[in-house]
This record gives structure tokens, C-alpha cells and sequence, in this order.
């Protein structure tokens, strides 16, 4: 039986993959189920989740003689305890103001939260936080695992040129 999963895993820089935010039905996916894949880059620490009971899997290199990549489906419920989801994107100093553009934090909800299915993602920093669960405990038939919950997650944006452009009238010139 494998050990009970009780640290939050802390992903900087990560990479996530099948985004389903809005969750959309489709062919791998029941209407209603938030929930997207995060990369999990050392072969060794996918290993340790694994151990932890963690849902891991491995998907097929894409070409000859690549490494397989693991990675693990993260849910992200607005049920029992919701996430911190917050989108980060420049912010432009007000004119005659000479200093480093600031970044601008956006909370996303519930109904907010669809807008990273097709947003262009420069970075994400998260915290995925685990459920531990069993079925038919103490019967030889006993099964468990962790399922991964979206803790927090900080999403910045890759903004185009219009974006820098329009910022810059937020601060009327005086």
C-alpha cells in the first residue's frame, strides 16, 4: 500500500498542458469538470509521487530516441475550498513616470477562470494540494490514491503589442 500524501506540491515555472478551465465537455472530458495537466520534469520526483500515491502518468515521447514525459492531472473545484487563481499582466507606469512597468494581479472566479483555455501563458507559478482517498478500506479489495486539487496558481500573460498600446490610456495625461 503506498504512503498518504499530505505536502502540497510547489510548482514554479511549470508547464501545464490539456488546459480545460471552463470545463467544457469533450472527448476526455465530463461537462462541468474543471481541470488541467501539469509536467513533471525530474524523472525522480514523478517517481516519489508515485510512491505517494499520486496519479502519475507517462506520455509516449514524440519522437524517436525522447524521453517520456510524466505528468499529472490537477482539478480545480470551486466546491468545498476554491482556489486562489490570479492572472498577471503588465501594467504600464503613468506618463512622466520613468520606472520599470508594473504587473497588474486580476483574480479569476468561477466564471472568469475560462479565459486561460486559449490564453497565450508566458509563466505559471502553483500549489496543488492533495486529497487523499480510499475505497473499501480493510477489505482485501482496498484501494487509494491522492487526487490533485488546485491550491493557487499565478498565470502571466503574453501580451501582444496592442496591449502595451491601450494600457497606456488607463492614465490620462494631466
Amino acid at each position: 500500500m503506498s504512503r498518504k500524501a499530505t505536502d502540497n506540491i510547489i510548482i514554479e515555472n511549470a508547464r501545464i498542458i490539456f488546459r480545460n478551465f471552463s470545463g467544457k465537455e469533450d472527448k476526455y472530458n465530463r461537462a462541468g469538470d474543471r481541470n488541467f495537466c501539469v509536467i513533471i520534469e525530474d524523472h525522480n520526483d514523478a517517481q516519489r509521487l508515485i510512491e505517494d500515491g499520486w496519479n502519475i502518468r507517462v506520455m509516449p515521447p514524440r519522437e524517436e530516441g525522447d524521453e517520456p514525459r510524466h505528468y499529472l492531472q490537477v482539478a480545480v473545484s470551486f466546491k468545498n475550498f476554491p482556489p486562489k487563481v490570479v492572472m498577471v499582466t503588465s501594467q504600464n507606469s503613468p506618463p512622466r513616470v520613468v520606472m520599470a512597468p508594473r504587473r497588474k494581479q486580476t483574480p479569476l472566479d468561477e466564471e472568469s477562470i475560462g479565459a486561460l483555455d486559449f490564453a497565450e501563458i508566458s509563466n505559471v507559478d502553483l500549489i496543488i494540494r492533495p486529497y487523499n482517498w480510499i475505497i473499501q478500506e480493510g477489505t482485501k479489495n482496498e484501494k487509494s490514491g491522492v487526487k490533485a486539487y488546485l491550491k493557487t496558481m499565478y498565470v502571466t500573460i503574453e501580451e501582444d503589442e496592442f496591449a502595451e498600446k491601450y494600457a497606456a490610456s488607463e492614465y490620462p495625461q494631466e
